[in-house]
């Protein structure tokens, strides 16, 4: 009969029915631990290269923040400050696309020690309620950029900035 197995051994017969093509308990076990492993190997690499792309995000928002500084400051003399709280028109509060899809909240103040207009220092602070709070940067923390390009961070890292 096609598709049926039989084999004499000794006390008698036995017949198997179906193709006998299939997978055991021990390759499906073999082929869960082989992708466990590579989970392994791939997840950190995947949240680094996330967070790495995520805080580019603050930093190029900071610098465009930043040029719209310095083209307000050479019409009026003056930065301008501004925040999720108190909005400027034209100057973004947040750094991505929509504020809620955004990784970085961020505001505008003036320099420590100075006034508005002479130096702004901008701040682009992660996972705010205003904007993505799942999102967490704990080797930068918040990211800063003043008019006189000083760039920082108040994290542990030691690159933050490019």
């Amino acid at each position: 009969m096609p598709g049926t197995t039989c084999r004499t051994n000794g006390r008698g017969s036995g017949c198997r029915r179906g193709s006998g093509r299939g997978f055991s308990l021990i390759e499906l076990m073999v082929v869960l631990v082989i992708l466990s492993l590579l989970a392994v190997v791939a997840f950190p690499s995947y949240s680094s290269y996330v967070n790495r792309a995520r805080r580019l995000e603050g930093q190029v928002a900071l610098v465009d923040a930043m040029q719209q500084q310095e083209h307000h400051h050479a019409l009026h003399h003056s930065y301008v400050a501004f925040s999720a709280a108190a909005p400027r028109e034209g100057l973004r509060w947040w750094s991505g696309n929509s504020a809620l899809d955004s990784a970085y909240e961020l505001d505008a103040e003036a320099c420590p020690g100075s006034e508005l207009r002479d130096c702004v220092l901008l701040r682009a602070r992660p996972g705010t309620p205003n904007v993505d709070v799942r999102y967490r940067d704990a080797e930068c923390g918040v990211l800063t950029l003043s008019s006189r390009g000083e760039q920082g961070a108040d994290g542990p890292g030691k690159r933050c900035w490019p």
